[in-house]
């Protein structure tokens, strides 16, 4: 849910821009068409740009390792920690807001088609429907529905039956659902609900453009706005004769048409898209490891010989019978070697893979790993590195903790190793090969596992020496000794052994509890 909450706060972001940059360029034209195309990209651009990632791959040419490690796996003995409470709070608000902006908007919706039902309907010959009503309402469409008062129908004003359709046949009541449902995602931002009222604004400006270009009187269709916009107001979901500022609507119609080379302010466009992918684009690193030399596998010749390789070296093979039982490598005199058995690669063209993955091996190690009780009860933890071979039928072999802790983690750790099951094999020029891994398996405790005092065996110290511990003039075994809180202690000392006192003895003075 995080993530789509900052997927929603890009989107916000980018709402804001696009829509200052209309307010800022565009509003005061007279492009009504191309206004309303600029909101409508608007509200639908934002919400698709983030999700339009340009990903730019970088390719790094490292050096053979070793082995290839692959992770981490940590035993750890602790629950995991609470859920921050903004973490919890933040998606529920968002829900909350997303839910009561939807509802407002379907119940507008559900009245009007109630309204529409039990209306008195007569059907026209250009498919439009006039719905009339014996409620006082404003007029206002909704798809092909017309819906007047008993009045206005009885009057049969020609410029409101004009405007309505104007509405319809330029399909605003699409463009007001898709943005009342954009506007529930982003209940939050004032950007959005600024452009919703932009968009109707400029729906009244087309509507009355129409109106006027079927050559009704510009004054007498003044007046008939100024005289709906004091009727009832009609359904938020729909267009009316009476929505946006009147104000506006009369000074958009007296305004001069804007000049067609003002369309070239939606060149600056271009840059905003243009920084917005560049923000959201992301670099993957991929990592290409150098092919190992190959060595070069000289058979047993009748005498000796000089190979010159490729980098000007030149291996030199001294006259040698090697029966079948020999299968150690032969030392060469400048330090290279032939060899005759087939050896584990550190890297190769195609890695060996476990099945599923790497997440998949990670679950299969975490799910497996279990700590073990004496290393738990003594507190030891640590990381223990193995490594192993991936044969060429992907089994396991040679598993050994080349990083040792204690052996009690060690044996966990390589008893997990040792039964994972059948790997991908690596490959080396499409043949199978075997394949060094190494994994590290860390076993953590936390705080509250760690025991308070260290267990102790009393009888002897480490070098083998006598002792007893006396707490408050009485003599305890490690058991009580275990058992205090360190914090209890007051002051400790060691008294060394005299006549008649045969041990050392530590001596602990506890504080007096109030």
């Amino acid at each position: 849910m995080l993530d789509f909450l900052i997927y929603d706060a890009k989107v916000a972001v980018l709402i804001a821009v696009f829509y200052l940059f209309y307010r800022l360029v565009l509003s005061k034209e007279t492009f009504h068409r191309v206004n309303r195309v600029v909101l409508l990209l608007t509200a639908v651009m934002s919400f698709v740009l983030p999700l339009c990632v340009i990903t730019m791959h970088e390719t790094v040419v490292v050096a053979a390792m070793p082995a290839v490690e692959i992770g981490e796996v940590q035993a750890v003995v602790a629950d995991k920690p609470d859920t921050p409470l903004w973490q919890i709070a933040l998606p529920v608000l968002f829900i909350i807001g997303v839910v009561a902006t939807l509802g407002y908007t379907v119940t507008s919706l559900a009245n009007l088609m109630l309204l529409i039902r039990h209306s008195e309907k007569h059907r026209q010959e250009d498919g439009v429907v006039i719905c009339v009503t014996d409620r006082k309402v404003s007029p206002f469409s909704w798809f092909h529905y017309i819906v007047l008062s008993r009045q206005d129908y009885t009057e049969h004003d020609a410029a409101v039956l004009a405007h309505e359709r104007a509405h319809i046949r330029l399909r605003h009541s699409w463009d007001v659902l898709l943005v009342d449902t954009l506007t529930a995602l982003q209940w939050f931002n004032p950007a959005m609900w600024m452009l919703r009222q932009d968009l109707r604004a400029i729906h009244e400006y087309e509507a009355d453009g129409e109106v006027l270009s079927q050559g009704f009187n510009a004054r007498q269709y003044q007046y008939l706005l100024i005289t709906k916009a004091a009727s009832i107001g009609g359904y938020s979901i729909a267009n009316g004769i009476s929505h946006s500022t009147l104000k506006n609507r009369i000074h958009m119609m007296l305004h001069k048409e804007s000049r067609r080379s003002h369309l070239l302010k939606l060149l600056a466009l271009v840059p905003i898209v243009g920084t917005a992918m560049a923000l959201n684009a992301e670099t993957v690193t991929d990592y290409q490891y150098q092919t190992p030399q190959k060595k070069q596998i000289i058979k047993k010749g009748k005498k000796a010989a000089t190979v010159k390789t490729d980098g000007g070296n030149e291996i030199v093979v001294i006259e040698r019978t090697v029966t079948p039982q020999n299968t150690d490598p032969v030392e060469m005199p400048n330090g290279m070697e032939v060899e005759k058995t087939k050896k584990a690669f550190d890297v190769v063209e195609q890695m060996p893979q476990y099945p599923g993955g790497p997440a998949a091996l990670m679950q299969f190690l975490a799910q497996n790993i279990r700590y073990p009780e004496e290393a738990h009860k003594a507190g030891v933890q640590g990381r223990v590195i193995v490594s192993f071979v991936v044969e060429t039928d992907g089994s396991i072999s040679e598993a050994k903790a080349v990083k040792s802790v204690s052996s009690e983690l060690d044996a966990e750790a390589l008893r997990v190793i040792n039964c994972m099951p059948n790997w991908i094999p690596g490959r080396q020029n499409g043949e199978a090969v075997r394949v060094k891994y190494v994994v590290p398996v860390t076993f953590r405790l936390q705080d509250d596992d760690k025991p308070a005092v260290s267990h102790v065996k009393l009888g002897t110290d480490h070098k083998g020496k006598e002792f007893e511990v006396m707490m408050d003039g009485q003599v305890v075994d490690a058991e009580v000794l275990n058992s205090i809180n360190p914090a209890d202690i007051e002051s400790m000392h060691v008294e060394k052994a005299k006549d008649g006192q045969p041990k050392d003895r530590i001596i602990l003075k506890m504080k007096q509890k109030k």
